[in-house]
């Protein structure tokens, strides 16, 4: 059971860490028009709180 639970977080953070990373081309895809710094940015703290989400799983 906790091998099942460590794998999920393991995904939940591969997420925030692609969130992170391709967050420019994810607001380019998604938004074509508007300010597409600020919806970068907003994907970039939202990936890093998925990150940081998925690590408390695995820590506790």
């Amino acid at each position: 059971m906790s091998q099942i639970i460590n794998f999920i977080a393991l995904s939940i953070i591969t997420l925030g860490v692609v969130m992170v990373y391709d967050a420019r081309i994810i607001t380019k895809k998604l938004f074509g028009f508007g300010d597409q710094n600020q919806a970068a940015w907003g994907l970039k703290i939202l990936g890093f709180i998925i990150i940081v989400i998925g690590m408390l799983i695995i820590i506790f």
